[in-house]
């Protein structure tokens, strides 16, 4: 028998080795199990629900994947279960044993804020660590515990999204809907404030039980249904909002008009695993959930834990992975990383030293030894988690960012972000964020809201039973176009007409809410003013009034008890007076056109041009000859007549045209300005004040008026108006026949009142009064209401958006456009004389013409006679020479062509005409002087004998 020899298969060997190195590997990782150290911690949450499953799936997850990647950590965390049966006093007792029994080193939960109340005092008491991921009521940071620590967002950090969101649509009141425990009222404060911020008011706060009936759930539906608010911010918990919204929708309040909005505990929790039952009555709501960005990790965990929780969970197919399950994730991680930083030691309690007889549970608690290392180790724990850079600041989680949502369809869709740096942007982009408005809604995407529209809702509808305003109008005989009640006897009925009243009309209407209101008279039971303006403004503070319309003026005493609005008049106190024709066109009426600066800068000139044309013309033009008597006359009447064109005389010199040519412009326009300054003198009727000054009437002892009830009256007592000189007027009409009288006679020199009275004074007698500075400033009319009330800014604000535009011009113009066909009233006390500021140019000109003439004239006769100058004789004195140099000058120059022409006229007594008149060449003129004879020798008397012409 032949024997074969068999050899070990490859494949076998392969898997032989394998088994082996599995095996080997088990033993190591038994070895590190076997060395490292355990250390409990506990868990409290609500195992019946489905958000507590998804949670401690999540936590166990978070150790496993976490000691996958770091088996050479010594610690390993051991979780110890406890359900807290989603009740207060079960989630204490089991804090309480996890404490007490088990001696744990941290505990993560409870679920809810309520709950976590009561296990941070245990925490505090025993310095084990409490780590909540789902407890987000800001009421818990006040409890200022030191070892608990928030690992989730403070329901606080959203309030800012949310009013944000409200200010984006421009909607003024917002009306809050929450659950009736701590959860509920832990946000309104900070809600509240949020609103405020952005002028937004909270006129009412609708608080549900967590055990109220549907009855009683559409009872308060109905409730803010009859408000005019349509805006409704919701906050609690997703079992009671489900039954919320389902009732909302039955009665019509998921209709077109309404504005819902979820606080982030109910966006989470309806939008994480939607429900069609519950998604069909939200749409179009908004909602708040905190943004976490999407990542590979994120996505990779998300399929992970989709796998392992269908495998332990295979009947809760719809579950699906939320914000807490995250939250939960990294505060299991948070916690492993600590209980290693804090060290291997110390993991016992200190017990309590107390009696047997008469210890408690609580007596009994010991202390964690090592609680305070692992809380210093969370505070300082950082690392990048699910949901972030995972970070505690002051024991709570920071919130970088909120994503809006708006749902449609199954689910929400996302319309945009709010961070605390940028508000409201659409794409989280920080580059296009900072070329827009935070608050614009073009910042986020189109919403479509309740009754599928996309166009925004004013937040405010018609109310059906609130309330009405009273609004308190003052009684008054006159003015009746500022403020007017007629009662009619007949339907006994009250109608309210005037400036004021149709102003307010038109700023209720630009409100952006319905603001019902009434009108009431404020009189007495005969039917007479109750009282002063000052009385009706306290009748605000008493709260008789919700407000006062009417010609109320802004001042400082009222406003201690009451507030008033913007003015929406022209503020000030001036004086109105008679005006009289101040021009009594005497003899010397001529006198007034020009001023006297202006009259001696003329005549001055008028010397000057004289003299300036007698020089230029005197040694050359018979008409300027003569004795020095008839050289002066001619001159001065040469340049006078000129001021009517009269001059009869020629002038030959060049100079004296150019000279004479810019002058006749400045008498021209001279002339015409007197000459129409005269005739307005004469024919217009020249106006004026008859008192300009208020201490003028205080000095005089002058009576003046003022209108009855009011505050004039204290301010021309502190003038120092005598309270005797004072008199009372209710009306424009009884103001003018008390001016009619005159001060003295029983009526009065002057009145003071208010800018908007006076304009309706001087509308109906402008030829007769005008108004005079000075104007004491007031605050002008405003609208009356009472300390504190939220309607002050929303109605200071209409006004300006009503004065701003067309609606006032066009109260304006029906109240006092039809009486206004007078000029304007304001005086002009100036002068109608004519000055030198006017004509100074035209003097500078014409004086520079004439003095650039003098002096080419002087140069000219200088260099002309220089050898008179430059005498060879030494003995001739300066002063010779100049007498003998001015003897030269007052005389004739025979040289002129025009004293040749004259010459020949007089011989042959025939004019030549110019074509025939005989040219230089044909004759000579022996007029020069030997060189070396002086001036001693040469005959200048006049009888010396005229050199001799040949012709």
């Amino acid at each position: 028998m032949i024997m074969k020899k068999y050899s070990l298969n490859p494949v076998l060997s392969f898997f032989f080795f394998l088994s082996l190195m599995i095996l080997f590997s088990e033993m190591g990782v038994a070895q590190n199990t076997t060395s490292s150290i355990p250390v409990n911690v506990g868990v409290v949450l609500d195992l019946a629900s489905l958000e507590a499953n998804i949670a401690l799936s999540c936590i166990n997850m978070a150790l496993s994947d976490f000691y996958a990647s770091h088996g050479d950590y010594k610690t390993r965390l051991v979780l110890n279960t406890r359900d807290s049966k989603k009740d207060v006093i079960g989630a204490a007792a089991a804090a309480l044993d996890l404490i007490k029994n088990v001696e744990v080193q941290a505990i993560l939960g409870p679920t809810t804020s309520m709950q976590a109340n009561f296990v941070i005092d245990l925490g505090e008491k025993a310095q084990v660590p409490i780590i909540s991921f789902s407890a987000t009521s800001p009421s818990l940071t006040s409890i200022r515990s030191s070892y608990f620590l928030r690992a989730t967002q403070n329901d606080s950090a959203q309030v800012n999204a949310i009013s944000a969101i409200v200010q984006a649509f421009g909607w003024r009141e917002a009306v809050p809907i929450y659950i009736d425990n701590e959860y509920g009222e832990g946000i309104i404060p900070y809600l509240i404030d949020a609103l405020q911020e952005v002028d937004a008011r909270v006129p009412y706060r609708s608080v549900i039980s967590p055990s109220a009936t549907d009855d009683q759930i559409v009872e308060e539906l109905y409730r803010l249904m009859t408000m005019q608010t349509r805006v409704f911010i919701v906050h609690m918990y997703p079992s009671l909002g489900t039954r919320l919204f389902t009732k909302a929708k039955e009665i019509g309040m998921m209709s077109e008009g309404y504005v819902w909005i979820m606080t982030d505990g109910l966006s989470v929790d309806f939008l994480s695993s939607p429900n069609h039952s519950v998604t069909d009555t939200i749409q179009g709501v908004l909602g708040i959930k905190p943004y976490v960005p999407r990542t590979k990790e994120l996505e990779y965990f998300r399929a992970q834990w989709k796998r392992k929780f269908l495998r332990d969970n295979p009947n809760k197919i719809d579950a699906e992975l939320n914000i807490y399950g995250l939250l939960a994730y990294d505060a299991a991680t948070a916690l492993a990383l600590a209980v290693e930083k804090a060290g291997t030691t110390n993991f016992g309690f200190q017990k309590a030293n107390v009696s047997s007889n008469s210890s408690t549970d609580l007596a009994t608690l010991g202390i964690s030894l090592n609680g305070p290392n692992i809380l210093q180790a969370l505070s300082t724990t950082s690392f990048k988690g699910l949901t972030g850079d995972y970070l505690f600041v002051d024991g709570q989680l920071q919130s970088p960012a909120f994503q809006i949502v708006n749902v449609n369809g199954n689910g929400g869709r996302g319309i945009g972000f709010w961070t605390p740096t940028e508000g409201l942007v659409k794409k989280m982009n920080p580059r296009i964020n900072k070329r827009m408005n935070s608050t614009s809604t073009s910042r986020v995407s189109t919403v479509i809201f309740p009754g599928d529209t996309t166009a925004v809702p004013k937040g405010w509808e018609i109310p059906t039973n609130e309330k009405k305003l009273k609004i308190g109008v003052p009684l008054k005989a006159g003015f009746s176009e500022l403020v007017a009640v007629t009662k009619d006897p007949g339907s006994n009925t009250t109608t309210f007409t005037g400036f004021c009243i149709d102003v307010f009309d038109a700023v209720v209407k630009a409100l952006p809410y319905a603001l019902p209101y009434e009108y009431t008279p404020f009189a007495n039971s005969d039917g007479e003013p109750a009282g002063t303006y000052n009385d009706l403004a306290y009748q605000v503070y008493l709260k008789n009034y919700d407000a006062v319309v009417g010609d109320i003026t802004i001042v400082y005493n009222r406003s201690l008890y009451i507030d008033y609005t913007l003015p929406f008049t022209e503020s000030g106190v001036s004086m109105i007076v008679p005006i009289v024709d101040n021009n009594s066109k005497n003899a010397w009426v001529f006198m007034k056109p020009l001023t006297w600066d202006l009259w001696v800068t003329s005549f001055l000139f008028f010397v000057f041009i004289g003299f300036v044309v007698w020089v230029l013309e005197h040694r050359i033009n018979d008409d300027f000859r003569g004795s020095a008597s008839d050289q002066a006359g001619t001159s001065f009447w040469f340049s006078f007549s000129t001021m009517v064109f009269a001059q009869r005389e020629k002038v030959v010199s060049n100079l004296s045209r150019a000279v004479i040519i810019i002058w006749c412009f400045v008498v021209l326009i001279l002339t015409q300005s007197y000459t129409a300054s005269l005739a307005s003198l004469l024919t217009v009727e020249q106006l004026q004040p008859t008192v300009t000054d208020v201490r003028e009437l205080i000095k005089k002892g002058e009576y003046v008026g003022y209108q009855k009830g009011s505050f004039v009256l204290g301010l021309l007592l502190d003038l120092g108006f005598d309270k005797s000189k004072l008199m009372v007027y209710s009306s424009a009409e009884e103001c003018h026949h008390l001016f009619s009288k005159g001060s003295g006679n029983g009526g009065i020199a002057a009145a003071f009142d208010e800018l908007a009275f006076i304009k309706l004074i001087l509308s109906r007698y402008c030829s007769k009064y005008t108004m005079i500075d000075p104007k004491f400033k007031t605050g002008g009319f405003g609208f009356v209401f009472p300390k504190g009330s939220p309607l002050v800014a929303d109605i200071s604000r209409a006004i300006l958006n009503v004065t701003e535009g067309d609606k006032m011009k066009q109260i304006e113009g029906a109240w006092f456009g039809k009486k206004s066909t007078c000029p304007d009233s304001s005086p002009s006390i100036s002068s109608n004389s004519l000055s030198l500021k006017s004509f100074w140019g035209l003097f500078l000109i014409a004086g520079l013409a004439a003095l650039l003439a003098l002096i080419i004239f002087v140069v000219m006769f200088v260099y002309r006679e220089r050898n008179v100058l430059r005498s060879s004789d030494s003995t001739a004195s300066i002063w010779s020479r100049i007498e003998n140099f001015f003897r030269i000058f007052i005389q004739r120059d025979s040289t002129s062509s025009t004293f040749r022409q004259s010459d020949l006229k007089d011989r042959n007594g025939i004019s030549l005409p110019p074509m025939c008149a005989p040219s230089p060449s044909d004759y000579s003129v022996h007029t020069e002087y030997p060189a070396n004879r002086s001036s001693a020798s040469y005959d200048s008397s006049p009888n010396r004998e005229a050199p001799q012409e040949v012709v």
